[in-house]
């Protein structure tokens, strides 16, 4: 994930600003999945938080925000917005993550796991760092299982000269982490990612939320 690293230290100072020129709704598309299943007060992980963008709503509504990002950048970025409570500099793809069994009511990605090309790993962390009962929502690069699980993203795509290779993965894939890990799949809902500001390089998403199963 180097590249990946390079082009998010890179295009730190320009995130949000290019998120809202692309129209980027994945914020907005995991909070209103996860809202139904979470209480003010209680404690939501952002795995590859970056700049808040996608745990700030859950803070608005109560939420105690932990986050974790690969990106030392993003997370200064994250902590000037001051509505973390906690903030961890940590590789994404190592695991395990530095948290207790069972340290978070609920834990969110989004826009993150289009870098991962397996992510059983990660989902095994999710559920052991899950209070019983506890959701998991993300956001996740859909596709069809006869469709190509790589895209490259060109350097007019990444604000860097840098091109990065993102991974799409199909329903059945994720439905079985999920099972592999003791996750139950409670909804999802296809939306789609503009990959640039004129908004015609699509690239489709779906959100999931799951449940730790008691």
């Amino acid at each position: 994930m180097q590249d990946q690293e390079r082009a998010h230290e890179e295009s730190a100072g320009q995130y949000d600003s290019e998120a809202a020129r692309t129209g980027w709704h994945g914020p907005a598309v995991v909070f209103g999945l996860a809202f139904p299943y979470t209480r003010p007060g209680e404690c939501i992980l952002d795995i590859g938080i970056g700049t808040g963008l996608g745990s700030e709503l859950f803070s608005k509504a109560g939420l105690c925000v932990y986050g974790i990002d690969t990106s030392a950048g993003l997370l200064a970025l994250c902590h000037k917005k001051g509505f973390a409570t906690g903030l961890v500099h940590h590789d994404l793809a190592t695991v395990p993550y530095p948290f207790g069994d069972g340290s978070f009511h609920h834990v969110v990605s989004t826009g993150v796991f289009q870098f991962f090309d397996n992510l059983d790993p990660v989902f095994g962390e999710v559920c052991r760092i899950l209070k019983e009962g506890g959701i998991f929502v993300f956001t996740m690069g859909d596709r069809d299982s006869d469709e190509p699980a790589e895209v490259v993203v060109g350097p007019g795509q990444t604000g860097t000269d840098l091109s990065v290779t993102m991974y799409r993965h199909t329903e059945g894939q994720v439905h079985g982490w999920l099972d592999k890990n003791g996750l139950r799949l409670v909804d999802s809902l296809e939306f789609t990612v503009w990959m640039d500001r004129a908004r015609s390089k699509r690239f489709p998403a779906r959100a999931y939320v799951a449940q730790k199963s008691g």
